[in-house]
């Protein structure tokens, strides 16, 4: 017969925190996968795409691009609408409109269609990141929102990994209007899933109690802790954001890192076929291994940087100085693999950058959580949004660099160059003081 719980067991059960933010962590990271799957399909079955509806390079690169257009211009009101909607309700609703759209491309039949569907993709899952953030800072304390922020990238680049590999093994028995119909099916069900269960806050969630709600609370004395966990949505101070040295480098550092990663998500399968001579399954494959770096590499950076916040204090050496190392690790290492003429010991060599730039990336998550205050989506969209509108030019202009010179080699110099920039921007950034107290300019109030 079971003992009874007497009052002091019943207190000591009430003070050991419950763990509803591991499940809140895991449910983000969870979209972030399935997000990343669907995007990263386009760029394993663009071979196939462009036989049957006789596109050339150029054209793929416009419809790849597309997303990522899509997915700029709805940065900032997806960052907006999270602000005031709250991620339950947004992040609930985004989910279902790109897996909608993604399963849609099943249908598509003309370069239009699909340039247009894949937008609408890319302009759904515009709010995937910027609720995530919100969430994450909304759930966790100031210490441990680094890991959080390198858990969420790691999951990302899981789905785009799982997605490359088992996409280029179910081409041998499923067309690619299959696969989009396949690959939409998960976003639907998280979505139903997230409605019914996450709520915004922990004090909204009924199974987080006190001992949880006080922990992630974190530290009070923390000037960039401005914040409570119910503050009411205010106007966002558009002008002190624009006029921020800190915003500048924040967005220029994504502008960098994006442009640089997405070659992972759209033409590395075409470089390592046509610029390397490996079969398209292997280039699948191939494909996934700089992915799975990003997933090993980000919560490893993220606890290496929350680790240096702790002992240290410094934002500066824990998030900027981290990730300027990083980026200037992984241009070195992408430029010795230029050099390298094996090709899968040249995807290692690569996938060591990538897991350098993803250990020190993480901290762009996590610096909108550090320095955005009450409106930590809205900075985050409009950091995402400026990596976007890198994201967009990349993929066309390595496509028309690609159908002028006919070579692919040197793609590779110039990725290591865009790495080399970001690196810069996170030397550039001040982290002591909340976006809104940097400004570059000041700008009359009447203006």
């Amino acid at each position: 017969m079971k003992a009874p719980i007497g009052p002091a067991s019943l207190l000591e059960a009430q003070s050991r925190p419950t763990n509803v933010r591991h499940l809140v962590l895991a449910g983000l990271s969870l979209v972030a996968a399935i997000a990343y799957s669907q995007r990263q399909l386009m760029s394993v079955v663009a071979g196939p795409v462009g036989s049957e509806l006789a596109l050339d390079e150029t054209e793929l690169g416009s419809v790849m691009a597309s997303f990522f257009v899509g997915y700029a211009v709805f940065q900032i009101p997806s960052g907006w609408l999270a602000d005031r909607w709250g991620s339950r309700k947004s992040l609930a609703v985004f989910a279902t409109l790109w897996s909608l759209a993604a399963g849609s491309m099943a249908i598509a039949s003309s370069y239009a269609s699909l340039a247009a569907l894949w937008f609408i993709a890319g302009s759904a899952q515009a709010g995937v990141f910027p609720c995530a953030a919100s969430s994450i800072r909304r759930w966790l304390p100031g210490t441990r929102r680094a890991f959080g922020s390198g858990t969420l990238a790691s999951a990302m680049s899981l789905g785009g990994a799982l997605s490359a590999y088992l996409a280029g093994r179910m081409l041998a028995w499923v067309d690619w209007r299959s696969l989009f119909l396949i690959f939409s099916l998960p976003g639907l069900a998280w979505a139903v899933a997230w409605w019914f269960w996450f709520r915004d806050s922990p004090a909204e969630h009924r199974a987080a109690n006190a001992a949880e709600r006080n922990w992630i609370a974190g530290d009070a004395t923390d000037p960039l802790e401005t914040t409570t966990q119910h503050a009411s949505p205010t106007p966002v101070p558009w002008r002190e954001m624009f006029t921020s040295v800190s915003m500048w480098a924040i967005c220029g550092q994504q502008f960098f890192r994006a442009a640089a990663y997405i070659f992972f998500a759209t033409w590395f399968p075409t470089y390592l076929a046509k610029g390397r001579g490996v079969s398209l399954e292997a280039a699948g494959e191939l494909t996934s291994l700089p992915l799975l770096a990003v997933v090993v590499g980000s919560p490893l950076g993220g606890t290496a940087s929350d680790w240096l916040l702790t002992r240290t204090g410094s934002r500066r050496l824990s998030r900027c100085g981290l990730s300027a190392m990083s980026m200037t690790l992984c241009a070195a290492l992408i430029v010795a693999a230029y050099f390298v003429e094996d090709a899968r010991l040249a995807v290692l060599v690569i996938s060591g950058g990538s897991f350098c730039a993803a250990f020190g990336g993480v901290s762009a998550y996590t610096i909108t959580m550090d320095m955005g205050g009450r409106h930590v989506a809205t900075v985050f969209s409009v950091m995402n949004m400026c990596g976007n509108i890198g994201a967009a030019l990349f993929p066309p202009a390595i496509g028309w660099f690609v159908d002028k010179t006919g070579r692919w080699e040197e793609v590779l110099l110039v990725f290591a160059a865009i790495y080399i920039a970001a690196a810069v921007c996170w030397l550039l950034l001040n982290p002591r003081r909340a976006i809104f107290q940097d400004k570059l300019i000041s700008i009359p109030a009447g203006i």
